[in-house]
């Protein structure tokens, strides 16, 4: 399981995309982040997730040193193992806290759109000025000092355009693993999807030139879909399932299926629970059976097992039900899914052993950072 914790309502920037709830501003207590790691441990066996989110989380530096602190104090006392990770603007990263990072294996992910004219078109400062030159240098010291860090990508309508030439920044920057995804949320038309479609062509290309010349990194959407198509007979599990294996937690305590419910507020029925009594378990699997549904739309498509349709928290942002998939969401995943498999043809076709190594093996993700290692060494 995993909980993500809303540690703040607040910001310190006005990027367009805040999944905090609309509470009164309090930030979560010291308290309530025990209270909600202690449900965490009780509920799982051997293993839990922590993720700290926003608003932006990195306002309470010492609130997630606090509670990363008590969570090996649980350790030593045999409650399980914590898993930790932020996902931050990046504006207030610093050395300190990537060192802290470090030193208690918290994992950081960085928000970063891209090249200048797309990461500056959505991410500004609260007066309106450009954040890129700033946070450009945050992401190089996180990289710099966690290699591996996962760097988040949005695409919206205006920005499309600018996609390729975006990963191929972030990967020259030494970015090695890039997240990126559409603002569902936004207008796309039909005229923007074509923009969007001429881009994945082009990074399909430059995918496969990058694997033919042995560069490692991971890109979704194209890894997803890649696999979606060599792991057909288990990927289906590796899906989202709604109030099942991730619980937010927002900032009074109160638990939700997903990070865009806490907006709902706990007197909504998308409230499964208080940290102070449990999860309330007729909601939670209310809510997973009636996301399980098959939507009516996809009843009939050829793709609908390779589709992203399964994410309920996605549907609702988009279409304000679960169970209704987002045209937006259709369009993209028809767009897509033949660009990924013509990459996927050509690269098995010519027996690339990057290519069978890291979507045939398993083991490869151990053995890829074990590889690294030696590298590195003198």
């Amino acid at each position: 399981m995993h909980l993500t914790l809303h540690l703040t309502t607040a910001c310190n920037m006005c990027c367009d995309y805040c999944y905090a709830p609309p509470h009164d501003g309090t930030p979560m207590t010291e308290a309530v982040g025990r209270e909600a790691m202690a449900l965490a441990s009780r509920l799982t066996e051997g293993s839990c997730g922590i993720v700290f989110f926003g608003g932006e989380p990195l306002l309470h530096k010492d609130l997630i040193r606090a509670l990363i602190e008590h969570g090996r104090e649980l350790e030593r006392g045999q409650a399980g193992r914590f898993h930790f990770k932020v996902t931050t603007n990046g504006l207030l990263l610093d050395e300190q806290f990537l060192e802290f990072s470090l030193r208690h294996d918290l994992l950081v992910a960085m928000s970063f759109d891209g090249v200048r004219e797309a990461h500056d078109r959505h991410r500004r400062f609260r007066n309106g000025g450009p954040s890129f030159d700033i946070l450009l240098n945050k992401l190089k010291l996180l990289l710099d000092l966690r290699p591996y860090a996962s760097v988040l990508m949005v695409v919206n309508p205006d920005t499309a355009q600018y996609l390729a030439d975006s990963v191929s920044f972030l990967l020259d920057v030494g970015a090695r693993y890039l997240i990126v995804s559409l603002n569902y949320a936004a207008d796309w038309q039909e005229a923007d999807f074509q923009v969007l479609k001429k881009q994945y062509q082009r990074l399909g290309k430059l995918y496969i030139k990058w694997t033919r010349a042995g560069r490692k990194f991971y890109l979704s959407p194209f890894e997803v879909k890649l696999s979606s198509h060599i792991n057909r007979h288990c990927y289906r599990k590796e899906r989202c399932e709604l109030a099942q294996r991730q619980l937010s937690v927002d900032p009074l305590g109160y638990l939700y299926p997903c990070v865009q419910f806490p907006r709902c507020g706990p007197e909504s029925s998308w409230c499964v629970g208080h940290i102070s009594r449990g999860i309330d378990e007729a909601a939670r699997q209310r809510i997973h059976d009636a996301s399980e549904e098959e939507k009516n739309v996809c009843r009939e498509c050829a793709l609908k097992e390779r589709c992203h349709n399964t994410c309920g928290c996605l549907n609702w942002q988009t279409t304000g039900s679960i169970n209704e998939v987002s045209p937006v969401l259709c369009r993209h995943e028809r767009l897509l899914i033949p660009i990924a498999d013509r990459v996927g043809e050509v690269l098995y076709r010519k027996r690339d052993p990057l290519f069978l190594h890291k979507h045939y093996n398993a083991a490869y993700p151990i053995l890829s950072l074990l590889e690294d290692t030696v590298t590195k060494r003198p």
